[in-house]
């Protein structure tokens, strides 16, 4: 049986998108996915998604796997990605893609190039959360969480986008140790679903920089939803306005913040590769 996945990235977050809309589509556990997204023993990602039919009003619904397997609620890359691939298989209406998640129906606007291939892609997140028990986190407030790492102290808020971020405040992101923070932080006890961790600080007029730590994936070159989560705890402390600038490493994002959250950035298709299920399988058999 062979696989037939798409790799793209979104400002450095990349995923493999498989098109499963037929129901003979080989379907991807956690170890085939952290097999896949190995960057080392399989083709690399920060995650898998795959592309399946939906109910009435959608165009196709999505499943994301982090790099090690687990299930994740959404991604504000990841579905930006998916459009590339749902576009060019003919869903949707052309400019714009509705969208089955987890966390819940998102319509994407498609932006495309003169040769009609999709470069740019904007998606409506839905609204952010600062309630504790739907980001969630086990704590009266959401508001100034602390937390120590080798004797380093933190602050921040948390939010929701679907799923759990915890957004620190730092004077410099480039100088945070996030291989050694971002694992500690991810499985604070007060996150029980644990949490994505942003480190962020206030670079110029509406504009943040960012580096993140995603659950999941580890330190990625940019996170959709932390993103978002960022720039909403920056408004929500008068630190920026309505239309933020969001700089990480894979580049730049643009975020809006009204009664619900936008996020808009490049797409880039990197290549289509086929894969044999029973050669991934004997290979994951041999894997020490």
């Amino acid at each position: 049986m062979t696989l037939r996945l798409s790799k793209l990235h979104a400002t450095g977050n990349d995923f493999l998108v498989q098109l499963a809309l037929d129901s003979d589509a080989p379907r991807l556990d956690a170890v085939a996915v952290a097999a896949l997204c190995d960057r080392h023993r399989g083709i690399g990602a920060d995650g898998v998604i795959t592309v399946t039919p939906a109910g009435a009003g959608a165009d196709c619904t999505m499943t994301l796997r982090n790099a090690d397997g687990g299930m994740a609620e959404m991604s504000g890359n990841g579905i930006r990605c998916l459009a590339w691939v749902a576009a060019r298989a003919g869903l949707g209406s052309g400019s714009a893609l509705v969208v089955d998640t987890p966390a819940g129906r998102r319509v994407v606007n498609l932006e495309r190039d003169d040769r009609g291939s999709v470069v740019a892609a904007d998606v409506d997140m839905g609204p952010i959360t600062f309630d504790p028990a739907n980001i969630p986190i086990d704590a009266e407030s959401a508001f100034d969480v602390e937390v120590s790492v080798g004797g380093e102290r933190y602050r921040g808020d948390a939010a929701g986008m679907g799923n759990p971020h915890l957004v620190l405040l730092v004077d410099d992101p480039a100088s945070v140790p996030v291989g050694v923070a971002g694992p500690a932080i991810e499985h604070d006890p007060r996150f029980p679903r644990r949490v994505n961790v942003e480190f962020v600080a206030v670079t110029g007029a509406d504009r943040v920089t960012m580096r993140v730590w995603e659950r999941g994936a580890g330190e990625t070159q940019s996170c959709g939803t932390g993103a978002c989560a960022a720039a909403a705890v920056a408004r929500r402390r008068a630190l920026v306005g309505d239309r933020v600038l969001v700089d990480v490493l894979g580049g730049s994002l643009t975020v809006h913040l009204g009664a619900t959250v936008r996020l808009g950035g490049p797409v880039v298709h990197v290549f289509d590769v086929e894969v044999s299920h029973r050669d991934l399988m004997d290979a994951l058999a041999r894997t020490p």
